[in-house]
């Protein structure tokens, strides 16, 4: 293999990059040595690669037109102007009409909607019975145990998941809930994969008994801190797990599924009971508080914007969304208190001695305040041993992880 550093052109020598890069962090290289700065090049090289080669999705037509809604704070009468009557406005955005040309060029007119986006074939999700079974991830859902034994030995596996889905109302509880989703990620995702996971992740939280009654207002930045400050205790993750419930959270380990990137997620079943799904996607301890923090600030600061789901993909998020730039700053600010940051040696000085003194200060696990000082800069080469010996998975063993 390679130890020298080249430009990044092809597959091969992507996967050579991402291997060499395995054999550096091996090492732990202090940032200011000749492996260090290998590290540091490559890094840059392999994210410069990734953000060219991975494929940019468009959003769903109506998706777009009532996303763009939002932004101008319009109602559906307010459409008449671009697709006609009340009636076929209704018809539009409940997905029961087709936008014609002239709808299309009066809407890209209008409101800046690209013809692009307002071109596609609009979301697939209309009805169950439109439902094609066979695209979801059968076999993936049948390996992760999604399906019971009896269920699972069904000659028919359409029918198999058609029953998985059964209990759950997939055409009431997902076909209209998933037009307002945020999802937030770069990566194109796989919509029925996440419909399954989603599934899933509801199906779980049915199961957990003794879950107090959500009130609204009760997730804010003091009850965030009290949960990050159960890290310090070698079964935290289990503690927050039975901490949230009784405020009325429900908290949902479940592994994503290929072509989803989640790393979390905050679903509303019916609209009052807020359920966390997260997927440990990264077998870390600093990446599982963190993603907590996130989907509780979702909870804490969105949770009445007319949004049943936030998806996020945490290593690629939309940077410019300002719902995911207000949950950054809030899951941030409950783990690691910027008044603290600022005047702590560990803004400055990347060392494990400093992110202990912080940690112990804040009453919260070293991996934190680690991941905190690493994120902080973009860089990554620090701190290495902390983080990667700091990990989650193991507070979950009944779970199948896959990868």
């Amino acid at each position: 293999m390679p130890t020298h550093i080249k430009p990044i052109r092809t597959e091969e020598d992507y996967k050579e990059a991402l291997a060499l890069i395995a054999e550096l962090l091996e090492k732990d290289p202090e940032p200011d040595t000749e492996d260090g700065e290998k590290l540091e090049l490559l890094t840059t090289l392999i994210q410069d690669y990734e953000s060219k080669t991975i494929p940019q999705s468009l959003p769903d037509p109506i998706d777009a037109i009532l996303f763009r809604m939002e932004q101008e704070s319009l109602k559906a009468s307010d459409l008449a102007p671009y697709i006609g009557s009340r009636s076929k406005v209704s018809e539009v955005l409940s997905r029961k009409r087709p936008l014609t040309l002239s709808m299309i060029r009066s809407l890209e007119a209008g409101l800046g909607i690209p013809a692009k986006v307002l071109l596609q074939e609009s979301d697939d999700f209309r009805i169950s019975e439109e439902i094609s079974w066979n695209r979801f991830p059968i076999k993936e859902m049948q390996k992760r145990g999604y399906f019971d034994s009896a269920t699972s030995k069904a000659k028919d596996l359409n029918a198999a998941i058609e029953e998985f889905f059964r209990p759950i109302q997939l055409q009431t509880n997902f076909a209209g809930m998933l037009r307002k989703t945020n999802y937030r990620s770069v990566r194109p995702m796989n919509r029925y994969a996440l419909i399954a996971w989603t599934a899933r992740v509801i199906k779980k939280a049915r199961e957990i008994e003794d879950v107090a009654n959500f009130k609204e207002g009760t997730v804010d930045l003091d009850l965030m801190q009290r949960v990050a400050q159960l890290s310090i205790h070698e079964d935290g993750p289990i503690l927050a797990h039975d901490f949230l419930k009784k405020y009325g959270v429900i908290l949902v380990i479940e592994p994503h599924l290929p072509q989803t990137y989640l790393d979390g997620a905050t679903l509303s079943e019916d609209g009052k009971r807020p359920i966390i799904g997260l997927t440990v996607r990264m077998d870390r301890l600093d990446s599982f508080w963190f993603t907590l923090m996130h989907e509780l600030a979702h909870i804490a600061l969105h949770s009445n914007q007319n949004c049943n789901f936030f998806y996020d993909d945490l290593d690629n998020s939309d940077s410019k969304n300002k719902q995911e730039q207000e949950a950054d700053a809030l899951a941030s600010e409950a783990l690691v208190p910027r008044s603290k940051w600022e005047n702590s040696p560990a803004r400055l000085i990347p060392s494990p001695i400093a992110a202990e003194s912080l940690a112990r200060e804040l009453g919260v696990h070293i991996a934190i305040v680690a991941g905190k000082m690493r994120r902080e800069e973009g860089r990554y080469v620090y701190l290495t041993k902390i983080i990667n010996e700091a990990k989650a998975r193991k507070y979950f063993a009944n779970q199948k992880w896959i990868n």
